[in-house]
């Protein structure tokens, strides 16, 4: 059985994408430390080239597929990355054309000769392909072929899906069933069989610290974008819209993230305004997400702002800032996104949109529902029933860029799991004819008869409505 993490669902990252982005440097950095391995002195190592297939080839460009690479061969760990610091790595690079591997040892690389984008159709074993070639003084050539999974995962050809976890977790989980199997026969909350689960790798404090970690992560990532004007970079001059609307709804002075949720919280709570500012708090995550900022895989970088603007949701205008409740949340939305990691795909490469916002909608509906009081059963039904409305849902992104429509879609995910965990709180599970596990079954279905051209190429759809001129690095 498949065993995950709730932080490997949850990963602090930077975006634009989890799949485009921060796949790709993983894998840099995954080829380098396997080099290593081998006992082969980087010294050695004469150049690198880089080849994308599928949609990673389609689309990189514009999610800066060829700027995370760069990264992941100078070795930096995306988790404290400097963002500030991409633009004058990628300058230098170009202008010096070498790269410092591990930022110690310099071989000539050439981003416009190194880096390719192969547009050639091709059976794949998986739409996110990438193959390196390190080529070494002595003659000798390495060839690694990577697959970008979703989320920021990868496999490398040849090596295990996901690293081997040796520790026998007490409540194995790989269907909704289970879940309900668990609860019922420890009479234990989700949030409870998530945390004993979460034990077997990690201490309670490590847990509780790293949970804590996600959630402040999340909520910069919302204050930033609600503080930050101006146009998000690609070439479709896309304005940013959630300072605007902070500054409509609120039109009050402040200095800091607490004054400013203080503010919101006093606000009055008529449909229209609480509405205005879910969509505001996930505009603002994924305006930050398009800029090349921080934010937290949920369970991806294109649906980063669904989960946090239901949370916050919930915090400004539900209960108040409970860390208990907040770790809760996210232990709850955790394993409701492995269930669909496991059964279906959280690549919208794979899968469509679908499996991007459709499974942070069920992830955050599952979770809200869980806060608010509900039953095992209806958290099921919450996500269940929002995974089920969002079926078939397409991804194509103009331009290849995580913006249109992907920015929006994060709104109307959140709106979705806020009404569905509603609906469920309001509904008796035993009266549902669709199960979650059958809902994950059918969305895998689904996206597996999704032709290719909806599936993050930017080959048709809304992406193909609208041209653009991509920048160069």
């Amino acid at each position: 059985m498949e065993k995950i993490s709730v932080f490997e669902i949850f990963k602090i990252g930077i975006g634009p994408s989890s799949s485009h982005f921060m796949g790709p440097w993983n894998a840099a950095r995954d080829l380098l430390k396997a080099i290593q391995k081998k006992k082969i002195n980087l010294n050695e190592l004469k150049t690198i080239d880089i080849e994308f297939y599928g949609s990673l080839a389609k689309t990189g460009k514009g999610h800066g597929s060829d700027k995370a690479i760069m990264m992941g061969l100078m070795g930096y760990e995306i988790e404290t990355f400097k963002t500030e610091l991409l633009d004058k790595n990628i300058k230098n690079i170009v202008l010096e054309k070498k790269i410092s591997l591990f930022n110690k040892i310099k071989v000539p690389f050439n981003p416009d000769k190194n880096i390719h984008f192969n547009y050639v159709e091709k059976d794949l074993k998986h739409a996110n392909t990438m193959d390196f070639r390190a080529y070494f003084k002595n003659g000798e050539k390495i060839i690694s072929t990577y697959y970008s999974i979703g989320g920021g995962f990868i496999k490398r050809e040849g090596a295990l899906d996901i690293k081997s976890r040796k520790s026998k977790i007490p409540f194995p989980i790989q269907k909704a069933e289970e879940i309900l199997k668990w609860c019922s026969k420890e009479n234990k909350t989700l949030s409870e069989i998530s945390m004993e689960n979460e034990l077997c790798w990690k201490s309670q404090n490590e847990i509780i610290s790293s949970l804590d970690d996600i959630w402040d992560v999340m909520l910069e990532s919302i204050y930033l974008g609600c503080i930050s004007e101006g146009e998000l970079p690609g070439g479709l001059n896309v304005k940013r819209r959630a300072s605007q609307i902070s500054s409509e709804l609120l039109n009050y002075h402040y200095s800091s993230v607490d004054e400013w949720m203080d503010l919101i919280k006093k606000q009055n709570r008529d449909m229209e305004n609480v509405t205005n500012w879910i969509s505001c708090f996930a505009l603002a995550v994924n305006e930050v997400n398009a800029s090349y900022g921080r934010i937290v895989t949920a369970p991806t970088n294109g649906a980063a702002g669904v989960i946090p603007a239901v949370l916050m949701y919930f915090i400004c205008f539900k209960s108040n800032n409970d860390r208990k409740i907040i770790r809760d949340f996210l232990l709850v939305a955790g394993e409701l996104g492995m269930l669909f990691k496991k059964g279906a795909t959280i690549s919208a490469a794979a899968g469509g949109c679908q499996a991007e916002i459709g499974v942070s909608s069920a992830m955050a509906a599952g979770a809200l529902a869980h806060v608010s009081g509900a039953s095992i059963e209806q958290v099921l039904m919450a996500a269940e029933i929002a995974m089920e409305h969002h079926l078939g849902l397409s991804c194509d992104p103009i331009g290849g860029l995580v913006q249109i429509p992907c920015i929006e879609r994060n709104t109307m995910g959140a709106i979705k799991a806020i009404t569905a965990a509603q609906l469920a709180l309001k509904s008796d599970p035993k009266d549902a004819k669709v199960s979650l596990d059958d809902v994950i079954k059918t969305m895998w279905e689904t996206g597996k008869d999704m032709m290719s051209k909806y599936k993050e190429t930017s080959e048709g759809g809304l992406a193909m409505q609208i041209s653009i001129n991509q920048p160069e690095c």
